[in-house]
């Protein structure tokens, strides 16, 4: 549980951005999205395949060179047959 105590000069707005930093950071929000509802077993391993499914996808898909800027190594006209 995140608990912040306010100092005698502290305002209550820096107090509070703390307070959700320190909320942000003990990913308290994520917990208790997780725990709202029971997940079945079964769909807990059917999630956790897809999500596996998905990182691997994500993994093997063709990475693109970090310099290549839009209209860098691509052709920027999609008619081939035009000559300038």
């Amino acid at each position: 549980m995140a608990y912040v105590s306010v100092n005698n000069n502290e305002s209550i707005e820096s107090a509070l951005r703390r307070f959700k930093r320190k909320v942000m950071t003990e990913e308290i929000i994520k917990d208790l999205k997780k725990h709202a509802h029971f997940v079945p077993p079964g769909q807990k391993a059917k999630l956790k395949s897809q999500n596996a499914r998905k990182r691997n996808r994500k993994r093997m898909r063709p990475m693109r060179p970090m310099n290549a800027g839009p209209g860098q190594g691509s052709n920027p006209n999609p008619n081939p047959n035009f000559n300038r």
